[in-house]
Parts: structure tokens; C-alpha cells; sequence
């Protein structure tokens, strides 16, 4: 979906800066039409849209990436435009083993969507012995329950007999509640063999209702561990 466009006057404010790439005249002496706006700069004008689309959790836990193409000039109309593209899929219809092959660079997986009832919500406490009264006072799904979507999204599209979860390293971006419904979006990032063991890495964002992120993670596991290619 995309977002309104945002347009701003650029200015630059570093003419005077010791970094002579700012000024005019030695700008225009290697060939540029004027000084640079500074690319801090212009990633602030960049900013405008996620902070528009999500306010103050993207300031607190949101992430941003920039590059430069070509110079923004000073007095320029600069028009920041953007799109909501979470990359969702759905799982597999048919599930095969897991390999090089069913595990390819690249590729996007997705889950079944999860929806959390009060009733999913309440064993899953229990499940997990959790003795904090936080998640069943304010119906807030467990930081655990939700990592535990990155695991879906490996189950829910490749066969598993024996694998074993390595890792995650993960980023909390918003609050999953009763009543939502989580998916993921994950791509795969490596695939390769160590000591034997055959591993998956993914970029997980798991979201709820399809809109709003709760956690980015990278997952990494060993989807095959060579103990199984030694019993075959």
C-alpha cells in the first residue's frame, strides 16, 4: 500500500562546514551543479514517512536504512514517497524435506496465521511456566510465543524429523495482544554445512493482524544434524 508522498525545500545547512563538498563553488569544480545538502539531512527528511505511518514505535524500535544515488541541492523540492510491503506469503501447500533445494537464497516463507484466544493464551502461560502476572493481566502474548513463530515458519513449509534450534538474535518493534493474529514474513539468508551439520539462517519479522510488527529476528538452526546422515 502505498504511503502519501512527503515533499520539503531542501536546505543546506553545512556551507560553512569544513567538508568543502557543501560549498558551491567547490562543488561545482568537480563537476556538481552546487553543494551538497548533507545526507543526514536528507535521511531526516526520509524519516517522515515511518514516523507519519507509525509514530513513536518506530522512534523507539524501528530500523532504517539510506543510500545515496545522487545529490539533493540546496532549494530543490525533495519528494520522499514509500510503500508498506511486509512480504507475506503462505505456507507451502505440500511440505517436502529439508534441503539445499526446499531451502533456497533468498526465498520467503510464511506460517499458517496463529490466531491467540484467550484460551490459546492461558495454556500457553501455563506451557511455559510463566509466574509473571503482566501477560494474563494486560492479555499481553508472551515474548517467547512470539520467537516461537520463526520456528512455525520452518515447520510449516519443510519436513523436520530432528533439528535443533541454534539461535536468535532478536529486535522487540511492538506488543502482540489477545485477540491478534500472528504471521511471519522470513527470508533465508544462508544455507550451509558446518562440523557436518546442515544450517538455516533467517530474517524473520513476525507481525500480528498482517500490519503491525512485533519482533525482527535472525533464527538460525541446523535443520540437519549430521548425526542423521551417519544413521542412514
Amino acid at each position: 500500500m502505498s504511503l502519501t508522498p512527503y515533499q520539503v525545500s531542501a536546505f543546506n545547512t553545512a556551507t560553512a562546514s569544513e567538508n568543502k563538498i557543501h560549498d558551491d563553488a567547490t562543488a561545482q569544480r568537480f563537476g556538481f551543479r552546487g553543494g551538497f545538502v548533507g545526507g543526514v539531512n536528507v535521511y531526516a527528511y526520509m524519516t517522515h514517512l515511518p514516523v507519519q505511518k507509525w509514530g513513536r514505535a518506530w522512534l523507539e524500535g524501528g530500523t532504517g536504512e539510506a543510500k545515496f544515488a545522487k545529490p539533493v541541492y540546496d532549494g530543490e523540492i525533495a519528494e520522499v514517497s514509500g510503500a508498506e510491503d511486509y512480504k507475506l506469503v503462505a505456507p507451502r501447500a505440500e511440505r517436502a524435506d529439508a534441503s539445499e533445494q526446499t531451502l533456497p537464497l533468498g526465498e520467503w516463507l510464511g506460517m499458517k496465521p496463529m490466531p491467540v484466544t484467550p484460551e490459546w493464551q492461558a495454556q500457553d502461560l501455563a506451557d511455559i511456566r510463566e509466574t509473571d502476572p503482566l501477560y494474563a493481566r494486560e492479555g499481553l502474548v508472551h515474548p517467547g510465543t512470539v520467537l516461537r513463530c520463526c520456528n512455525w515458519v520452518l515447520t510449516h513449509n519443510v519436513v523436520l524429523p530432528a533439528w535443533i534450534h541454534m539461535g536468535s538474535t532478536v529486535r522487540n518493534l511492538g506488543l502482540a495482544r489477545v485477540g491478534d493474529t500472528l504471521n511471519v514474513r522470513a527470508r533465508i539468508t544462508k544455507n550451509y554445512v558446518h562440523k557436518g551439520h546442515k544450517w538455516v539462517e533467517l530474517d524473520c519479522m513476525v507481525v500480528a493482524n498482517e500490519t503491525t510488527p512485533v519482533i525482527q529476528a535472525m533464527h538460525i538452526a541446523i535443520y540437519r544434524p549430521r548425526q542423521l546422515a551417519e544413521a542412514a
